[in-house]
């Protein structure tokens, strides 16, 4: 597991990488934070809106980094807090053993969970390359559409590699990420496959898998 983990790692890195740059060389602008809110109900938008921020980020922390990694890593979690849904990617990867948690066990894996994805993505963007994201099936979105597919692709100098996003309308009306689709390589599937196998290892001890998950993504 610790090689396909290593794998996705790698991978999931480089998607947030070429998200700092998305064919856009510009930085965030004060026109572009103030669209946010109307960027919020559609989910084509939301993704472009979530890269331009990303943007913002890596240039203001990218210079004292890493001494500043605890800011900027806060930054980071701020931002994802505003287009991931953390609480139902990380219910999905508890699968049924989430009907078997308690309220506190859900709670602390939310957090930890979260927090092991932020540090993942935060140093993976630290050191991005030259490839571009162009949008590739955007549309109109029909009126009771719950779960949309945003497509994208990312074109490096040698070779494209697809890139999905699953986005999800809440009952508020915001589109939120809940899950990423990257080569092929499923975000849920492989953190919910982890989480059953570490329940399995420990006999369904749920404290324990809980407790060790930031040490089973190492």
């Amino acid at each position: 597991m610790g090689g396909i983990m290593t794998k996705f790692k790698k991978i999931i890195g480089s998607l947030w990488l070429c998200l700092s740059i998305l064919g856009m060389s510009h930085a965030v602008n004060a026109e572009g934070l103030q669209q946010s809110a109307k960027l919020e109900q559609n989910p084509f938008d939301n993704i472009e809106q979530m890269t331009a921020e990303v943007i913002g980020i890596i240039a203001q922390y990218k210079d004292q980094y890493p001494s500043n990694e605890a800011v900027y890593f806060d930054a980071l979690d701020r931002l994802m807090g505003k287009y991931v849904d953390f609480n139902r990617i990380a219910g999905r990867v508890m699968g049924d053993y989430r009907k078997k948690s308690s309220a506190e066990q859900r709670g602390r894996f939310i957090t930890l969970f979260r927090e092991g994805l932020v540090e993942t993505y935060g140093r993976g963007l630290m050191s991005y390359g030259d490839e571009k994201i162009v949008l590739v099936n955007r549309k109109a979105l029909k009126p009771k559409v719950r779960v949309i597919k945003v497509s994208q692709q990312i074109r490096s100098a040698t070779a494209v590699y697809p890139l999905e996003y699953w986005v999800a309308r809440k009952k508020t009306g915001e589109w939120k990420v809940i899950n990423v689709v990257l080569n092929g390589i499923n975000l849920e599937s492989i953190f919910k496959s982890q989480f059953k196998k570490a329940a399995q290892r420990s006999s369904g001890k749920l404290d324990e898998v809980v407790d060790n998950w930031l040490k089973s993504t190492d």
